[in-house]
């Protein structure tokens, strides 16, 4: 029987009419070139370029005559790594988008790239049609959603209200930014010099005001509402 294509797999059309740009930063030769091959199979996908590192992708784009839309970055990368090659796609080239491809994840890795700048994070074992929704969602809607970010998130995101500073205690402020960095709850309960018990008591109670379930989804409301800022 005759392989089908890969658009086989998500063959729903796009709303936009026109070809998503994509360049790709990997460090592995043979998974960034699998990832073109893959990509290229759809018609609404452009493969402008692909890099092994962020400093390689940052020179590209400094070169480019067309911006990719979307840079799809690894983490892990020699010479310069994902995070900060986010920080300085977003402070230099405003329209271009990031999609984070990792092998990892954990919420350190998915909080520090989301602060970073990514507008979605999906991990490289992942189906390839859930890369082109990705794609899709993060070219149509400014961000993709996926099962590593709770659906309240999503509810969240779509409510015209948002939560301001004053809904808020000193307490749960200072607590708020810790969770957005990589700390962990008890390194945060020694930095506050408050006892473990008490950091679960700030996470259940802002869970609850955040109508989230993780500390991602409290991530992205922190930043969403103006209490943490991206890095």
């Amino acid at each position: 029987m005759q392989e089908q294509p890969y658009n086989y797999i998500y063959p729903q059309p796009m709303h936009k009419e026109q070809t998503i740009k994509v360049a790709i930063a990997d460090d592995h030769t043979m998974f960034r070139e699998g990832l073109i091959r893959i990509l290229s199979a759809y018609k609404n996908i452009e493969v402008l370029f692909s890099v092994e590192n962020g400093k390689d992708l940052l020179k590209q784009l400094g070169n480019a005559v067309k911006l990719p839309d979307i840079c799809i970055i690894d983490i892990n990368m020699p010479v310069m790594n994902g995070y900060d090659t986010v920080k300085r796609i977003k402070k230099d080239y405003a329209t271009v988008n990031c999609l984070a491809l990792s092998m990892y994840g954990d919420e350190e890795n998915i909080i520090r790239m989301i602060r970073s700048g990514a507008k979605g994070y999906i991990l490289k074992g992942d189906q390839p049609s859930k890369l082109v929704k990705a794609l899709e969602e993060v070219h149509e809607k400014g961000f993709f959603y996926s099962e590593l970010i709770t659906s309240s998130v999503i509810k969240n995101s779509k409510k015209e209200d948002v939560v301001q500073e004053s809904d808020f205690t000193e307490k749960e402020l200072i607590f708020i930014k810790y969770a957005c960095t990589d700390m962990t709850y008890r390194q945060i309960a020694e930095t506050m010099e408050l006892s473990e018990r008490t950091i679960d008591g700030y996470r259940d109670r802002l869970f609850h005001k955040l109508d989230t379930k993780s500390r991602i989804g409290l991530v992205i409301q922190a930043i969403r509402n103006g209490l943490a800022d991206l890095y």
